[in-house]
């Protein structure tokens, strides 16, 4: 049933696509996606760049400023009404878990051990793959990471991932589309798995 609603939900994102307000879609969708909304702005940002490649850069800071900005209110969201005191899940957080894909008990319980050690890499990952950036950026909140440190990974991470997708789309077309829609998950988990693992050799040599 849950895979239903989000096929449709795609469908209607992708609708968006040739209309007028499509960059204003494209700003509240990157908004949305970022607490609660389950379909990613890629979605909406590929054919864009498709019909319009002189504005790659322009479509590509919009949806990182709105992801961006959106990352806040999850955190705000997290931080403010997540709990409901003596860390005790508030009526908000059981709606999500029970209504938002990717959230639930489990997940969000193992993650809060690790923000202390790993907060900063924990959202990039979360910002550049397509682990839902959501989860991270609610738990950031009610987990308390400090929020120069979630912005500052929110607005890297994020931009490198929609910056890279509309640049290939903008320098190679409808070909690299195919390309993206098949392997981009894969090689962005990679490329994370690289630079963390990099850094934590560099910071054992150190």
């Amino acid at each position: 049933m849950k895979l239903n609603i989000i096929r449709r939900m795609y469908d209607w994102v992708l609708g968006w696509a040739d209309k007028p307000t499509a960059q204003i879609a494209l700003f509240v969708l990157a908004f949305a996606e970022s607490s609660f909304f389950p379909v990613p702005p890629d979605v909406l940002l590929i054919p864009l760049v498709l019909g319009a490649r002189k504005k790659w850069f322009r479509l590509a800071m919009v949806v990182t400023v709105a992801s961006a900005l959106g990352g806040g209110f999850g955190y705000m969201i997290g931080h403010f009404l997540w709990w409901s005191g003596a860390q005790q899940y508030s009526g908000l957080a059981g709606f999500f878990f029970d209504h938002i894909p990717g959230f639930s008990r489990q997940v969000f319980q193992s993650m809060q051990s690790q923000y202390s050690l790993y907060g900063f890499w924990i959202v990039f990952t979360a910002g550049f793959t397509p682990i839902p950036y959501k989860i991270f950026t609610i738990s950031s909140g009610a987990f308390e990471l400090n929020i120069l440190t979630f912005m500052v990974a929110s607005v890297i991470s994020r931009g490198a991932r929609f910056f890279l997708v509309a640049f290939l789309i903008y320098r190679f077309g409808e070909p690299i589309k195919v390309f993206i829609d098949k392997y981009f998950n894969w090689l962005a988990l990679l490329a994370t798995a690289l630079l963390i693992g990099g850094f934590l050799v560099i910071k054992g040599v150190l």
